[in-house]
């Protein structure tokens, strides 16, 4: 049984940026309830399907597929629901964990999110300077919200200023 345990927060600078190379992600969904999403993504020349249940306290059962990447293609061609999530993904890496973060392209734009995976709901990490306001159990930022909801129609500025506290 695969599991994620992840936390989300906004990017409040760009200090990040030159820390990584970016990937470019394309995304779409197959499926977005509110208990289960299945994703389909290509990111740089992989592709890969994606099974997420639902979120709780940070936690929720995953499991990702790599399929060929033509594949990937035509369903993100034909079967996705529009829009599509476009960013570039930035691996970062900060005191011993790895950060994800992601900026958001088309009716997405504008919105810059980093992401940490954890082994265990209570793991201690340190946050990095250039992260805002945690948004983890904020259903507007999961990808999947954005296609039904894209950051182009709430965008909410002023909450990227505050700081979060440590995990």
């Amino acid at each position: 049984m695969g599991k994620e345990i992840e936390r989300k927060f906004l990017v409040g600078d760009s200090s990040w940026r030159g820390a990584g190379q970016a990937v470019l992600y394309r995304q779409g969904y197959l499926n977005s309830d509110k208990g289960r999403t299945v994703r389909v993504r290509i990111a740089g020349e992989r592709g890969f399907l994606t099974i997420k249940g639902p979120s709780v306290d940070g936690v929720r059962r995953e499991y990702e597929y790599a399929i060929p990447v033509s594949d990937a293609a035509e369903m993100l061609e034909h079967l996705c629901t529009r829009p599509l999530i476009e960013k570039t993904r930035t691996v970062v890496p900060h005191d011993g964990h790895m950060w994800e973060v992601d900026e958001f392209f088309g009716e997405n734009a504008g919105l810059v999110i980093a992401e940490i995976e954890l082994e265990a709901v209570d793991e201690a990490f340190s946050l990095p300077p250039w992260l805002g306001a945690e948004v983890t159990g904020d259903s507007r930022y999961y990808d999947a919200s954005l296609v039904r909801y894209p950051y182009c129609q709430w965008q909410d500025r002023e909450s990227a200023g505050r700081r979060p506290a440590a995990g």
